[in-house]
Protein backbone atom coordinates (compact mmCIF):
# COMPACT_ATOMS: atom_id res chain seq x y z
CA UNK A 1 0.00 0.00 0.00
CA UNK A 2 0.94 3.71 -1.14
CA UNK A 3 0.06 7.10 0.59
CA UNK A 4 1.07 10.31 -0.56
CA UNK A 5 3.17 11.96 2.74
CA UNK A 6 2.67 15.57 2.02
CA UNK A 7 6.40 15.91 4.23
CA UNK A 8 8.39 14.25 1.33
CA UNK A 9 5.79 15.00 -1.69
CA UNK A 10 5.56 11.91 -2.62
CA UNK A 11 3.83 8.28 -2.70
CA UNK A 12 5.79 6.16 0.23
CA UNK A 13 4.97 2.30 1.05
CA UNK A 14 3.03 2.24 4.36
CA UNK A 15 4.65 0.60 6.83
CA UNK A 16 3.11 0.75 10.78
CA UNK A 17 4.97 0.94 13.90
CA UNK A 18 3.25 -1.55 14.58
CA UNK A 19 2.57 -4.78 12.00
CA UNK A 20 -1.05 -5.28 11.67
CA UNK A 21 -1.83 -2.07 13.53
CA UNK A 22 -2.83 1.41 12.76
CA UNK A 23 -2.34 4.83 14.80
CA UNK A 24 -4.08 7.89 13.64
CA UNK A 25 -4.61 11.64 14.58
CA UNK A 26 -7.22 13.43 12.78
CA UNK A 27 -7.75 17.73 13.42
CA UNK A 28 -10.98 17.63 15.09
CA UNK A 29 -13.72 20.75 14.64
CA UNK A 30 -13.80 24.18 17.25
CA UNK A 31 -17.00 23.53 18.23
CA UNK A 32 -18.24 26.95 17.75
CA UNK A 33 -21.24 26.24 15.20
CA UNK A 34 -22.62 23.35 13.03
CA UNK A 35 -20.02 22.00 10.95
CA UNK A 36 -19.85 22.40 7.27
CA UNK A 37 -19.18 20.67 4.47
CA UNK A 38 -15.87 21.77 4.47
CA UNK A 39 -15.07 20.25 7.74
CA UNK A 40 -17.40 17.11 6.60
CA UNK A 41 -15.42 16.94 4.07
CA UNK A 42 -12.21 15.86 6.67
CA UNK A 43 -14.02 13.93 8.28
CA UNK A 44 -15.72 11.67 5.98
CA UNK A 45 -11.99 11.34 3.91
CA UNK A 46 -10.32 10.12 6.97
CA UNK A 47 -13.14 7.58 8.03
CA UNK A 48 -12.87 6.00 4.37
CA UNK A 49 -9.42 5.53 4.96
CA UNK A 50 -9.88 4.27 8.53
CA UNK A 51 -12.45 1.88 7.29
CA UNK A 52 -10.16 1.12 4.29
CA UNK A 53 -7.60 -0.29 6.92
CA UNK A 54 -10.19 -2.38 8.68
CA UNK A 55 -11.35 -3.57 5.60
CA UNK A 56 -7.34 -4.58 4.98
CA UNK A 57 -7.31 -6.04 8.59
CA UNK A 58 -5.81 -3.29 10.37
CA UNK A 59 -6.22 -2.54 14.31
CA UNK A 60 -6.88 0.78 13.59
CA UNK A 61 -6.84 3.85 16.89
CA UNK A 62 -8.36 6.78 15.32
CA UNK A 63 -8.17 10.02 17.69
CA UNK A 64 -9.50 13.00 16.22
CA UNK A 65 -9.69 15.85 19.31
CA UNK A 66 -12.23 18.72 20.44
CA UNK A 67 -10.82 22.42 20.16
CA UNK A 68 -13.22 23.56 22.76
CA UNK A 69 -11.50 26.75 23.87
CA UNK A 70 -10.22 29.20 21.31
CA UNK A 71 -10.32 33.10 20.24
CA UNK A 72 -13.84 32.17 17.99
CA UNK A 73 -15.19 30.07 20.81
CA UNK A 74 -14.84 33.03 23.32
CA UNK A 75 -16.04 35.81 20.82
CA UNK A 76 -19.18 33.67 20.47
CA UNK A 77 -20.19 33.12 23.83
CA UNK A 78 -19.98 36.81 24.21
CA UNK A 79 -22.22 37.32 21.81
CA UNK A 80 -24.44 34.67 22.74
CA UNK A 81 -24.57 35.37 26.24
CA UNK A 82 -23.29 31.85 27.19
CA UNK A 83 -19.66 30.43 28.44
CA UNK A 84 -17.62 28.54 26.41
CA UNK A 85 -18.02 25.37 28.02
CA UNK A 86 -21.65 25.46 27.61
CA UNK A 87 -20.92 26.44 23.99
CA UNK A 88 -18.71 23.48 23.84
CA UNK A 89 -21.07 21.33 25.11
CA UNK A 90 -23.82 21.92 22.06
CA UNK A 91 -22.06 21.67 19.43
CA UNK A 92 -19.80 18.81 20.42
CA UNK A 93 -23.23 17.29 20.57
CA UNK A 94 -24.49 18.24 17.30
CA UNK A 95 -20.85 17.22 15.63
CA UNK A 96 -21.82 13.93 16.67
CA UNK A 97 -25.19 13.72 15.46
CA UNK A 98 -24.22 15.07 12.16
CA UNK A 99 -21.40 12.50 11.44
CA UNK A 100 -23.56 9.44 12.93
CA UNK A 101 -26.13 10.66 10.26
CA UNK A 102 -23.47 10.63 8.04
CA UNK A 103 -22.21 7.23 9.30
CA UNK A 104 -18.78 8.34 10.66
CA UNK A 105 -17.91 5.98 13.06
CA UNK A 106 -16.74 6.95 16.37
CA UNK A 107 -13.14 8.30 17.35
CA UNK A 108 -11.44 5.54 19.42
CA UNK A 109 -10.88 8.37 21.41
CA UNK A 110 -12.46 12.51 21.10
CA UNK A 111 -9.98 14.24 23.65
CA UNK A 112 -11.23 17.52 24.28
CA UNK A 113 -8.51 20.17 24.65
CA UNK A 114 -9.94 22.00 28.05
CA UNK A 115 -9.37 18.58 29.53
CA UNK A 116 -6.26 18.43 29.53
CA UNK A 117 -4.93 21.46 30.58
CA UNK A 118 -2.25 19.89 33.51
CA UNK A 119 -1.01 17.96 30.40
CA UNK A 120 -0.66 20.97 28.05
CA UNK A 121 1.23 22.82 30.44
CA UNK A 122 4.13 20.46 31.41
CA UNK A 123 4.63 20.33 27.69
CA UNK A 124 5.37 24.12 27.52
CA UNK A 125 7.36 24.14 30.94
CA UNK A 126 9.53 21.36 29.07
CA UNK A 127 9.95 23.69 25.86
CA UNK A 128 10.85 26.66 28.07
CA UNK A 129 13.72 24.60 29.97
CA UNK A 130 14.94 23.25 26.63
CA UNK A 131 14.84 27.08 25.51
CA UNK A 132 12.99 26.44 22.06
CA UNK A 133 10.08 28.88 24.38
CA UNK A 134 9.93 32.00 26.37
CA UNK A 135 7.40 34.07 28.59
CA UNK A 136 6.17 37.29 28.24
CA UNK A 137 4.01 39.70 30.24
CA UNK A 138 1.69 35.72 30.93
CA UNK A 139 2.12 34.81 27.37
CA UNK A 140 4.64 31.94 26.14
CA UNK A 141 5.74 32.44 22.60
CA UNK A 142 7.62 29.05 20.29
CA UNK A 143 11.09 30.13 18.97
CA UNK A 144 10.25 28.82 15.43
CA UNK A 145 13.76 29.59 13.87
CA UNK A 146 15.13 28.01 16.46
CA UNK A 147 13.58 25.02 15.22
CA UNK A 148 16.22 23.76 12.27
CA UNK A 149 13.25 22.30 10.08
CA UNK A 150 10.70 25.06 10.90
CA UNK A 151 8.51 25.41 7.35
CA UNK A 152 9.40 21.81 6.05
CA UNK A 153 6.13 20.13 5.74
CA UNK A 154 4.47 23.40 4.08
CA UNK A 155 7.44 23.72 2.09
CA UNK A 156 8.47 27.43 2.80
CA UNK A 157 11.40 29.50 3.31
CA UNK A 158 11.65 30.98 6.53
CA UNK A 159 12.77 34.12 5.77
CA UNK A 160 9.67 34.20 3.18
CA UNK A 161 7.76 33.22 6.04
CA UNK A 162 9.26 35.65 8.73
CA UNK A 163 8.05 38.88 6.15
CA UNK A 164 5.03 37.40 5.38
CA UNK A 165 4.22 36.99 9.70
CA UNK A 166 5.70 40.98 9.94
CA UNK A 167 2.88 42.06 8.31
CA UNK A 168 0.40 40.63 9.92
CA UNK A 169 1.38 40.78 13.43
CA UNK A 170 0.30 43.78 15.61
CA UNK A 171 2.20 46.47 16.95
CA UNK A 172 1.72 45.34 20.49
CA UNK A 173 2.29 42.04 19.61
CA UNK A 174 5.30 42.69 17.93
CA UNK A 175 6.79 44.08 20.68
CA UNK A 176 6.39 40.83 22.88
CA UNK A 177 7.83 38.61 20.10
CA UNK A 178 11.59 38.00 19.51
CA UNK A 179 10.67 37.10 16.15
CA UNK A 180 7.19 37.80 13.77
CA UNK A 181 6.77 33.97 13.11
CA UNK A 182 7.17 32.85 16.87
CA UNK A 183 3.99 31.30 17.61
CA UNK A 184 1.58 31.42 21.03
CA UNK A 185 1.91 28.20 23.05
CA UNK A 186 -0.51 29.87 25.88
CA UNK A 187 -2.03 33.10 26.12
CA UNK A 188 -2.48 35.14 28.99
CA UNK A 189 -6.16 36.07 29.98
CA UNK A 190 -6.56 39.09 28.95
CA UNK A 191 -10.00 40.18 30.18
CA UNK A 192 -12.08 39.20 33.38
CA UNK A 193 -14.17 37.59 31.50
CA UNK A 194 -12.27 35.25 29.69
CA UNK A 195 -12.25 31.30 30.38
CA UNK A 196 -8.63 31.14 32.15
CA UNK A 197 -6.72 28.50 34.09
CA UNK A 198 -3.88 29.24 36.50
CA UNK A 199 -0.05 28.57 35.37
CA UNK A 200 3.41 29.15 35.83
CA UNK A 201 2.74 32.22 33.44
CA UNK A 202 -0.70 33.29 35.03
CA UNK A 203 -3.79 32.98 34.52
CA UNK A 204 -4.61 32.17 30.51
CA UNK A 205 -5.79 29.74 28.12
CA UNK A 206 -3.74 27.18 25.47
CA UNK A 207 -2.63 28.33 22.07
CA UNK A 208 -4.42 26.16 19.43
CA UNK A 209 -1.22 24.60 18.13
CA UNK A 210 -0.22 23.09 21.04
CA UNK A 211 -3.60 21.30 21.85
CA UNK A 212 -3.10 18.90 19.21
CA UNK A 213 0.69 17.95 20.11
CA UNK A 214 -0.55 17.04 23.53
CA UNK A 215 -3.36 14.97 22.94
CA UNK A 216 -1.62 13.28 19.98
CA UNK A 217 1.46 11.98 21.63
CA UNK A 218 -0.48 11.15 24.98
CA UNK A 219 -3.12 9.12 23.31
CA UNK A 220 -0.62 7.68 20.38
CA UNK A 221 2.82 7.68 21.56
CA UNK A 222 5.77 10.26 20.94
CA UNK A 223 5.73 8.85 17.28
CA UNK A 224 2.70 7.91 15.55
CA UNK A 225 2.02 6.34 11.84
CA UNK A 226 -0.68 8.83 10.15
CA UNK A 227 -1.83 12.85 10.53
CA UNK A 228 -4.70 14.08 8.60
CA UNK A 229 -6.14 17.16 7.95
CA UNK A 230 -7.48 19.74 5.71
CA UNK A 231 -4.72 21.71 3.19
CA UNK A 232 -5.57 24.57 4.96
CA UNK A 233 -3.95 23.11 8.06
CA UNK A 234 -0.20 22.26 6.56
CA UNK A 235 0.85 25.91 7.60
CA UNK A 236 0.83 26.72 10.33
CA UNK A 237 -1.08 24.22 12.43
CA UNK A 238 0.41 21.40 11.31
CA UNK A 239 3.80 22.66 10.83
CA UNK A 240 4.07 23.98 14.54
CA UNK A 241 2.62 20.91 15.88
CA UNK A 242 5.81 19.30 14.17
CA UNK A 243 8.08 22.05 15.60
CA UNK A 244 6.75 21.91 19.33
CA UNK A 245 6.22 17.83 19.21
CA UNK A 246 9.58 17.03 18.01
CA UNK A 247 11.83 19.77 20.16
CA UNK A 248 10.14 18.76 23.10
CA UNK A 249 10.53 14.41 22.67
CA UNK A 250 13.79 14.76 20.39
CA UNK A 251 11.56 11.80 18.11
CA UNK A 252 9.82 11.99 14.47
CA UNK A 253 6.61 13.16 15.16
CA UNK A 254 4.81 11.36 12.59
CA UNK A 255 5.44 9.06 9.96
CA UNK A 256 2.73 9.97 6.92
CA UNK A 257 1.29 13.21 7.14
CA UNK A 258 -2.22 13.36 4.93
CA UNK A 259 -4.02 16.19 4.11
CA UNK A 260 -7.63 16.31 2.08
CA UNK A 261 -8.61 18.54 -0.58
CA UNK A 262 -10.87 21.42 -0.48
CA UNK A 263 -14.45 21.76 -0.92
CA UNK A 264 -15.50 24.14 -3.62
CA UNK A 265 -19.10 25.73 -4.58
CA UNK A 266 -20.21 27.45 -7.47
CA UNK A 267 -19.21 27.83 -10.83
CA UNK A 268 -15.96 29.43 -10.27
CA UNK A 269 -15.24 26.96 -7.79
CA UNK A 270 -14.63 28.90 -4.76
CA UNK A 271 -13.14 27.54 -1.18
CA UNK A 272 -16.01 26.94 1.05
CA UNK A 273 -15.09 27.97 4.34
CA UNK A 274 -16.71 30.12 7.31
CA UNK A 275 -14.48 33.45 6.90
CA UNK A 276 -16.07 34.00 3.24
CA UNK A 277 -19.76 33.33 4.18
CA UNK A 278 -19.79 30.29 1.43
CA UNK A 279 -21.08 27.77 3.34
CA UNK A 280 -23.31 25.25 3.80
CA UNK A 281 -23.55 23.08 7.22
CA UNK A 282 -24.13 19.43 6.99
CA UNK A 283 -27.56 20.06 9.77
CA UNK A 284 -29.10 22.21 7.15
CA UNK A 285 -28.07 19.80 4.04
CA UNK A 286 -29.31 16.32 6.00
CA UNK A 287 -33.11 18.20 5.80
CA UNK A 288 -33.47 17.67 2.07
CA UNK A 289 -30.51 15.00 1.52
CA UNK A 290 -30.54 11.69 2.05
CA UNK A 291 -27.25 11.22 4.49
CA UNK A 292 -26.28 8.27 2.23
CA UNK A 293 -25.83 10.54 -0.70
CA UNK A 294 -24.10 13.00 0.88
CA UNK A 295 -21.66 10.62 2.16
CA UNK A 296 -21.20 8.96 -0.82
CA UNK A 297 -20.60 11.54 -2.42
CA UNK A 298 -18.07 13.05 -0.49
CA UNK A 299 -16.46 9.80 -0.06
CA UNK A 300 -16.74 9.02 -3.99
CA UNK A 301 -13.86 11.56 -4.61
CA UNK A 302 -10.16 10.77 -3.57
CA UNK A 303 -9.08 12.73 -0.89
CA UNK A 304 -6.18 14.88 -1.75
CA UNK A 305 -8.61 15.60 -4.76
CA UNK A 306 -10.87 19.15 -4.76
CA UNK A 307 -14.77 18.56 -4.25
CA UNK A 308 -17.37 20.63 -6.06
CA UNK A 309 -20.47 20.57 -4.41
CA UNK A 310 -23.27 21.02 -6.26
CA UNK A 311 -27.03 19.86 -6.98
CA UNK A 312 -25.67 18.26 -10.04
CA UNK A 313 -23.19 16.00 -8.71
CA UNK A 314 -25.04 15.20 -5.51
CA UNK A 315 -27.98 13.92 -7.91
CA UNK A 316 -24.98 12.15 -9.99
CA UNK A 317 -24.20 10.57 -6.59
CA UNK A 318 -27.59 9.07 -6.05
CA UNK A 319 -28.27 7.84 -9.52
CA UNK A 320 -25.02 5.47 -8.87
CA UNK A 321 -26.20 4.64 -5.06
CA UNK A 322 -29.61 3.72 -7.12
CA UNK A 323 -28.09 1.58 -9.35
CA UNK A 324 -26.15 -0.55 -6.70
CA UNK A 325 -29.67 -0.26 -4.99
CA UNK A 326 -31.34 -2.52 -7.76
CA UNK A 327 -28.64 -4.68 -8.30
CA UNK A 328 -28.85 -5.71 -5.15
CA UNK A 329 -32.54 -6.30 -4.84
CA UNK A 330 -32.51 -7.84 -8.44
CA UNK A 331 -29.34 -10.22 -6.77
CA UNK A 332 -31.44 -10.69 -3.36
CA UNK A 333 -34.54 -11.35 -5.37
CA UNK A 334 -33.19 -13.80 -7.58
CA UNK A 335 -31.60 -15.97 -4.82
CA UNK A 336 -34.66 -16.29 -2.84
CA UNK A 337 -35.63 -18.05 -5.63
CA UNK A 338 -36.47 -21.59 -6.22
CA UNK A 339 -34.68 -22.03 -9.50
CA UNK A 340 -31.47 -24.61 -9.68
CA UNK A 341 -28.25 -22.61 -9.52
CA UNK A 342 -25.55 -23.16 -12.34
CA UNK A 343 -22.24 -22.39 -12.41
CA UNK A 344 -20.87 -19.74 -14.71
CA UNK A 345 -17.37 -19.27 -14.63
CA UNK A 346 -17.38 -15.89 -16.56
CA UNK A 347 -19.19 -14.55 -13.47
CA UNK A 348 -16.66 -16.21 -11.11
CA UNK A 349 -13.66 -14.74 -13.09
CA UNK A 350 -15.23 -11.76 -12.77
CA UNK A 351 -16.04 -11.24 -9.07
CA UNK A 352 -11.82 -12.08 -8.56
CA UNK A 353 -10.73 -9.89 -11.27
CA UNK A 354 -13.15 -6.99 -9.76
CA UNK A 355 -11.53 -7.29 -5.74
CA UNK A 356 -8.22 -7.41 -7.32
CA UNK A 357 -8.50 -4.23 -8.76
CA UNK A 358 -10.76 -2.63 -6.07
CA UNK A 359 -7.96 -3.24 -3.71
CA UNK A 360 -5.00 -1.99 -6.12
CA UNK A 361 -6.69 1.04 -6.57
CA UNK A 362 -7.15 2.04 -2.46
CA UNK A 363 -3.52 0.84 -2.28
CA UNK A 364 -2.51 3.16 -4.24
CA UNK A 365 -3.24 6.38 -2.21
CA UNK A 366 -6.80 5.03 -1.44
CA UNK A 367 -7.79 5.91 -5.20
CA UNK A 368 -11.59 5.59 -4.95
CA UNK A 369 -12.79 6.42 -7.84
CA UNK A 370 -10.98 3.87 -9.52
CA UNK A 371 -11.82 1.72 -7.50
CA UNK A 372 -15.72 2.56 -8.03
CA UNK A 373 -15.19 2.17 -11.51
CA UNK A 374 -14.13 -1.30 -11.18
CA UNK A 375 -16.98 -1.85 -8.75
CA UNK A 376 -19.33 -0.75 -11.85
CA UNK A 377 -17.74 -2.43 -14.42
CA UNK A 378 -19.34 -5.84 -12.79
CA UNK A 379 -22.59 -4.65 -12.30
CA UNK A 380 -23.91 -5.43 -16.33
CA UNK A 381 -21.92 -9.36 -15.64
CA UNK A 382 -24.10 -9.70 -11.96
CA UNK A 383 -27.40 -8.47 -14.14
CA UNK A 384 -26.85 -11.10 -16.73
CA UNK A 385 -26.38 -13.92 -14.85
CA UNK A 386 -29.28 -12.59 -12.61
CA UNK A 387 -31.52 -12.58 -15.70
CA UNK A 388 -30.55 -15.87 -17.09
CA UNK A 389 -32.36 -19.42 -16.53
CA UNK A 390 -30.46 -20.74 -14.13
CA UNK A 391 -28.29 -18.35 -11.88
CA UNK A 392 -24.90 -18.95 -10.29
CA UNK A 393 -26.01 -18.85 -7.02
CA UNK A 394 -23.22 -19.13 -4.37
CA UNK A 395 -21.03 -16.42 -7.11
CA UNK A 396 -23.84 -14.52 -6.19
CA UNK A 397 -23.99 -14.63 -2.82
CA UNK A 398 -20.31 -13.71 -3.02
CA UNK A 399 -21.12 -10.76 -4.92
CA UNK A 400 -23.49 -9.94 -2.26
CA UNK A 401 -20.79 -10.21 0.33
CA UNK A 402 -17.90 -8.00 -1.67
CA UNK A 403 -20.75 -5.51 -2.45
CA UNK A 404 -21.43 -4.90 1.04
CA UNK A 405 -18.06 -4.56 2.16
CA UNK A 406 -16.80 -2.70 -0.47
CA UNK A 407 -19.74 -0.22 -0.29
CA UNK A 408 -18.91 -0.03 4.35
CA UNK A 409 -15.28 1.53 3.10
CA UNK A 410 -17.29 4.45 1.26
CA UNK A 411 -19.17 4.50 4.63
CA UNK A 412 -22.77 3.26 2.88
CA UNK A 413 -24.66 1.02 4.75
CA UNK A 414 -25.98 -1.80 1.90
CA UNK A 415 -28.32 -3.11 3.91
CA UNK A 416 -30.61 0.52 4.06
CA UNK A 417 -30.35 0.96 0.40
CA UNK A 418 -32.56 -2.05 -0.49
CA UNK A 419 -35.75 -2.49 -0.04
CA UNK A 420 -36.65 -3.67 3.65
CA UNK A 421 -39.40 -6.66 4.32
CA UNK A 422 -42.47 -6.26 3.78
CA UNK A 423 -44.40 -3.86 5.86
CA UNK A 424 -47.75 -2.54 6.95
CA UNK A 425 -47.22 0.45 4.31
CA UNK A 426 -45.91 -1.96 1.85
CA UNK A 427 -48.73 -3.77 1.69
CA UNK A 428 -51.27 -1.88 -0.49
CA UNK A 429 -47.86 -2.09 -3.11
CA UNK A 430 -47.47 -5.71 -2.80
CA UNK A 431 -51.51 -6.33 -3.39
CA UNK A 432 -51.24 -4.31 -6.52
CA UNK A 433 -48.37 -5.98 -7.77
CA UNK A 434 -49.60 -9.07 -7.29
CA UNK A 435 -53.06 -8.11 -8.66
CA UNK A 436 -50.98 -7.04 -12.06
CA UNK A 437 -48.93 -10.19 -11.91
CA UNK A 438 -53.07 -12.16 -12.49
CA UNK A 439 -54.11 -9.75 -14.77
CA UNK A 440 -50.57 -10.70 -17.04
CA UNK A 441 -51.46 -13.98 -16.60
CA UNK A 442 -55.00 -13.77 -18.04
CA UNK A 443 -53.92 -11.43 -20.60
CA UNK A 444 -55.48 -8.57 -19.50
CA UNK A 445 -52.99 -5.92 -20.81
CA UNK A 446 -55.64 -2.92 -20.21
CA UNK A 447 -55.89 -3.61 -16.34
CA UNK A 448 -51.78 -4.81 -15.86
CA UNK A 449 -51.31 -1.04 -17.67
CA UNK A 450 -53.63 0.30 -15.42
CA UNK A 451 -51.89 -1.05 -12.45
CA UNK A 452 -48.37 -0.13 -13.70
CA UNK A 453 -49.42 3.49 -13.93
CA UNK A 454 -50.73 3.58 -10.49
CA UNK A 455 -47.73 2.52 -9.13
CA UNK A 456 -45.85 4.80 -10.58
CA UNK A 457 -48.34 7.90 -9.49
CA UNK A 458 -46.91 6.20 -6.13
CA UNK A 459 -42.97 6.26 -6.84
CA UNK A 460 -43.09 2.46 -7.56
CA UNK A 461 -40.62 1.14 -10.05
CA UNK A 462 -41.96 -2.23 -11.48
CA UNK A 463 -39.19 -4.84 -12.93
CA UNK A 464 -40.56 -8.07 -14.74
CA UNK A 465 -38.63 -10.78 -14.94
CA UNK A 466 -38.48 -14.43 -15.28
CA UNK A 467 -38.70 -14.97 -11.88
CA UNK A 468 -41.28 -12.43 -11.04
CA UNK A 469 -41.88 -9.13 -11.11
CA UNK A 470 -39.93 -7.11 -7.95
CA UNK A 471 -40.72 -3.62 -7.03
CA UNK A 472 -38.29 -0.87 -5.70
CA UNK A 473 -39.43 3.23 -4.78
CA UNK A 474 -38.16 5.94 -6.89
Amino acid sequence: MKVFNTLTRQKEEFKPLVPGQVSMYVCGPTVYNYIHIGNARSAIAFDTIRRYFEYKGYQVKYVSNFTDVDDKMINEARAEGTTVPELAERYIKAFLEDTTALNIEPATLHPRATHEIPAIIDFVKTLIDKGYAYEVDGDVYYRAKKFANYGQLSDQNIDQLEEGASKHVNDEEQDRKEDPIDFALWKGQKAPDEIAWDSPWGKGRPGWHIECSVMSTKYLGDTFDIHGGGQDLEFPHHENEIAQSEAKTGQKFVNYWLHNGFVTVGKDEEKMSKSLHNFVTVHDILQKVDPQVLRFFMASVQYRSQINYSEENLEQAATILNRFKNTLEDVEGRLSDQTASQADPELTAALSKTKEAFEAAMDDDFNVQNALTAIYELLPVVNSNVNSAASDKEALKTFVKNLKAWLLVFGVDAGRLVKSESSEDDSEIEALVAERTKARQEKNWARSDEIRDQLQAMGIVLKDTPQGTRWSRE
